[in-house]
């Protein structure tokens, strides 16, 4: 069905038995979201909060919490959309099948924004940001924050709304040094269009205006989070994905969503920046406190019955991982269209999506000759590291389709065993130095800034992996407990990082130990992780997976045994080293609040409304 609004979506999800309705007060401060955390952790439903404490306003959360609930909401829809994608990668499927995309040219009419001449209910009433739900999610946090903003711009050369941008970009609305009511915080990152409208309104000199849109139907989120191709203006793919087109109006010269909940409209000028932040993201730490656009408000706007859409961001698997499913089942075939000879890519949740991608390509360069190296998949790797938002990876691991037709990325561990049987460490890893990360990913040497490296493997099998420790494994002192993590990779808990130098001598110290001990030795061990906690790794892939890539910067925390340098190529002879401790200047990871913890338990027993849920 076309939801026109928030309480609509949520009142078909109770219907259909997607839902739960939380009646007991609820603070906004840390215990919302620890009741979001324990429901999505519980495969629960999507959860609607009628009382909030300090504010008149409902709440609902939880509504992407899982695939079934996500396809439930747009079951009219999903289907025509994969076939406007599916068309998109490849046109020639409607010449071959014409009679399956009948209906393609009615989800392309939904998919024309449409002008609100006469209802507007989001312009309804007004209110001030502190009347707004202040949900702050982790104890060291900022302040409150939107965590499921629209944040809509335009460009000031082509405006309108098909040449507009609505992307998901983090609303602070108090603490730090904003004026209460009258200033919130827009923090946006790289790669992002919001950047591009703001350049243009700099060079003009002009107030550049920004609209967030919260709620409404949940269509519109999705698309603010959708990696579209340039020239598709989000609000087209939230009309076809909502099966009801995009309404809006402008009002003070303001563009607003009329289906939306709640509408913040304000003006951000150059060079009016303030700090920003702590936030807990989606690598599971703080993104510390920085610069970023002030953003002054003009009004808010809600209507009579809206409902204050939120989710809650910290270590993956979280509501947003839910968001990349959906979005790969949609748009799976596009991207592999996008870059020549790329079958797969699968940017890794579990590590916090942009630290690691994994890939699959063809080496189709000299079919005349036996494979031994790779060929085509360093330029197939380049070309992705050039990509939109892929171009923020920082491990990209690139494994040959012919060497097993059957491999597929999202079998991690197959995945990587593949790789670590073809791998050569003297040849195979290409890194890029001094260059931009993600912006929330502290393991590098400031803000945006750190090291990638490509991994890249073709051929035939060079090794067999261990699934045990040689029983005759000695380690210098200070590293201890060694830890079979996966076949072919051991953990080793090493001393607490104190500083560059004297870590690099430790791992000179563990480095020549090891090759004393002989290389050869762990020749089926090629990938040695030294970590704070070698248990705490080994325990499950996702525990290595996030340690592993986002407290490594490859340009500074890759080494290895026999490591050397030949024409400005760094390779190893033996095992691959890769330094996984916490170090100084990374942000703290995120840690749940004891009490709490404690009274969402209550709402776990018998009577409360969480009762057999969590």
């Amino acid at each position: 069905m076309a939801y026109k609004s928030t309480r609509d979506c949520l009142l078909d999800l109770e219907k259909h038995g997607h839902l739960v309705r939380i009646s007991e007060e609820v603070d906004p401060y840390l215990e919302m979201a620890a009741i979001h955390r324990r429901v999505f952790e519980a495969n629960g439903p999507a959860i609607w909060f009628e009382n909030v404490k300090g504010s008149k306003f409902q709440a609902c959360s939880n509504l992407f919490g899982n695939m079934e609930r996500s396809k439930f909401m747009f079951r009219h829809t999903l289907k025509r959309v994969s076939k406007l994608v599916q068309l998109k990668a490849d046109p020639s499927v409607a010449l071959k099948q014409p009679w399956k995309f009948l209906d393609v040219p009615y989800t392309g009419l939904t998919a024309l924004p449409s002008k609100a001449w006469f209802s507007k209910p989001v312009l309804q009433n007004e209110c001030k940001i502190s009347d707004l739900p202040q949900i702050q999610c982790w104890p060291d946090d900022g302040g409150a924050f939107v965590t499921l903003p629209l944040v809509y711009s335009e460009d000031l050369d082509k405006p309108g709304i098909m040449k507009s941008n609505l992307g998901m970009y983090r609303i602070q609305l108090g603490g730090n040094d904003y004026v209460q009511d009258k200033e919130i915080g827009l923090h946006y990152q790289l790669h992002r269009g919001i950047g591009v409208h703001q350049s243009k309104a700099n060079a003009k000199g002009e107030p550049f205006k920004v609209s967030v849109f919260v709620g409404g139907s949940p269509a519109h989120i999705l698309s603010a989070v959708m990696p579209l191709p340039e020239g598709l203006p989000e609000v087209a793919f939230a009309g076809a994905m909502g099966g009801r087109r995009f309404r809006y109006a402008y009002q003070d010269g303001f563009a607003v969503s009329a289906d939306a909940d709640f509408v913040i409209t304000g003006t951000v000028h150059k060079g009016e920046n303030k700090p920003e932040g702590p936030f807990g993201d989606h690598l599971g730490y703080y993104s510390l406190t920085h610069d970023f656009p002030l953003m002054k408000v003009h009004k808010v706007w809600h209507r009579k019955d809206a409902i204050w859409s939120f989710t809650v961001v910290g270590r993956p698997p979280q509501e947003d991982t839910q968001f990349g499913a959906l979005i790969h089942d949609i748009t799976g075939p596009v991207i592999p269209s996008e870059v020549p000879g790329l079958h797969e890519v699968n940017a890794v949740d579990a590590a916090g999506v942009h630290p690691v991608l994994l890939a699959i390509g063809s080496e189709r360069y000299t079919p005349y000759y036996e494979r031994k190296q790779p060929q085509e998949i360093l330029t197939i790797a380049n070309h992705i590291l050039g990509f939109g938002q892929m171009s923020l990876a920082k491990f990209l691991i690139i494994a040959a389709k012919e060497d097993n037709p059957q491999l597929h990325t999202h079998d991690i561990s197959h995945f990587l065993q593949h790789v670590l049987k073809r791998i050569d460490w003297r040849r195979d890893l290409h890194f890029h130095t001094k260059t931009t990360i993600d912006t929330l990913d502290y393991s590098g040497t400031g803000l945006n800034t750190g090291s990638k490296v490509v991994m890249a493997a073709a051929g035939p099998t060079i090794r067999s992996l261990a699934t045990s420790l040689p029983t005759d494994l000695t380690l210098p002192d200070g590293f201890h407990t060694p830890k079979i993590v996966m076949p072919g990779v051991f953990a080793v808990s090493a001393p607490k990082y104190k500083d560059e130098k004297s870590a690099l001598e430790e791992i000179e110290r563990f480095t020549t130990n090891m090759s004393n001990y002989g290389r050869d030795k762990l020749k089926e061990l090629p990938l040695i992780l030294l970590t704070d906690d070698s248990e705490f790794v080994a325990r499950t892939l996702n525990n290595f997976l996030w340690t592993s890539f986002t407290r490594c910067n490859p340009s500074h925390d890759i080494h290895g045994i026999e490591a050397f340098v030949e024409h400005k190529h760094w390779g190893c002879r033996g095992s691959l080293v890769m330094d996984t401790r916490i170090k100084p200047h990374h942000a703290p990871p995120l840690v749940e609040d004891a009490a709490t913890e404690k009274k969402v338990d209550k709402l776990g027993e018998k009577g409360g409304s969480l009762y057999e849920i969590i």
